[in-house]
């Protein structure tokens, strides 16, 4: 069997083609699905290029043909940030997107990564059936996107030097945070912030342009920051970066398809949030054991650090963005009356 290293190698930028029943050859609707992530089997790799093949492949089968899928990753297919626009314009019809990376052309997305608002995954797939939930989606629909699959991820901090923990250890390190509110915080903290996606981090700690970034434990592994890194902050037990990594589709497009696909394509979306969170968990776990072998030094966060990290978000990223527009102030609202 393939080891996960192994897999992420294979096909790193190859289109994956998923078709399955009679006439398929002559299926009446082919989706592309795009991800920054890299690519591997529908068995093995990171769990959300695994998600995607999934899906491909159950619409594929439910749909007797009907419904092709061809799965990009690592970006292959266009560039990261540019994914959400296209969507948009239903030049994309599906994406696994970090909902934060299209903060800049939509704030209120921002809510998918504020710093200290979620704090387990429980809580952050409450949102779907809670007002919060049918806010965002309202809102995101109104922009011509569907939220197909619920994502959430915890994150952790790979360091090139010291462990990041508290807020007083970023003081005087160039971090990368992932979204506006994150590098909000880490300012506060004393630190320099660089706005990168993740698969470009790498390369950002190899030549020291940054010193550590924070990320999912998932994207932890898949990049290899084990590589470049010495120290590694686990989110395992409690994290301040829970970041919303949705399986997304252009409305534009799913408005176009007959109702028996739209109907498929809801229900399989829905069906596989219990596998996105299980692989989230799992890396939790295993993103130790990766850097730990690579001779990282591994710390954890706890509740009182976790803490920390949020008194000062409530300062700055919560009251900066609440006061960005009407929609802001109203999701982030309905966010917390989840957490309490």
């Amino acid at each position: 069997m393939l080891t996960r290293r192994q897999a992420l190698m294979a096909a790193v930028a190859a289109p994956a083609i998923l078709r399955f029943g009679a006439g398929t050859a002559q299926a009446a609707t082919t989706l592309k699905i795009s991800h920054q992530f890299p690519g591997g089997t529908i068995d093995n790799g990171d769990f959300r290029d695994r998600l995607c093949r999934m899906f491909a492949a159950e619409v594929a089968k439910r749909s007797g043909g009907e419904i092709a899928a061809v799965v990009y990753p690592n970006s292959s297919l266009m560039k990261t940030h540019a994914q959400f626009s296209a969507m948009r314009k239903g030049a994309l019809d599906i994406s696994l997107y970090p909902l934060p990376y299209a903060g800049s052309e939509l704030p209120e997305t921002n809510i998918g990564l504020m710093p200290g608002l979620v704090s387990t995954y429980d809580q952050g797939l409450r949102w779907k059936g809670q007002p919060v939930g049918k806010a965002l989606t309202d809102f995101l629909a109104d922009k011509s996107i569907i939220i197909l699959t619920w994502v959430w991820q915890a994150g952790g901090v790979a360091s090139r030097s010291r462990p990041m923990i508290a807020p007083e250890d970023a003081k005087g390190l160039k971090v990368r945070g992932g979204s506006r509110e994150m590098d909000m915080v880490l300012q506060t903290a004393g630190a320099a912030v660089l706005s990168v996606p993740s698969n470009e981090l790498y390369a950002a700690m190899q030549t020291g342009a940054c010193d550590a970034g924070i990320t999912s434990s998932t994207s932890l592994i898949s990049f290899r920051l084990e590589e470049v890194a010495k120290s590694l902050t686990s989110g395992a037990d409690a994290s301040y970066w829970f970041m919303m990594e949705p399986l997304l589709m252009s409305k534009t497009i799913f408005d176009k398809l007959p109702k028996n696909q739209q109907d498929i394509i809801v229900a399989v979306g829905a069906e596989l949030e219990g596998f996105g969170k299980k692989g989230a968990q799992d890396d939790d776990i295993e993103v130790a054991k990766v850097y730990e072998k690579a001779g990282a030094k591994v710390s954890k966060l706890d509740k009182a650090t976790v803490g920390k990290w949020r008194d000062i978000a409530r300062d700055t990223a919560w009251r900066d963005y609440s006061a960005r527009t009407a929609t802001s102030a109203n999701l982030l609202k309905l966010a917390i009356d989840v957490s309490v």
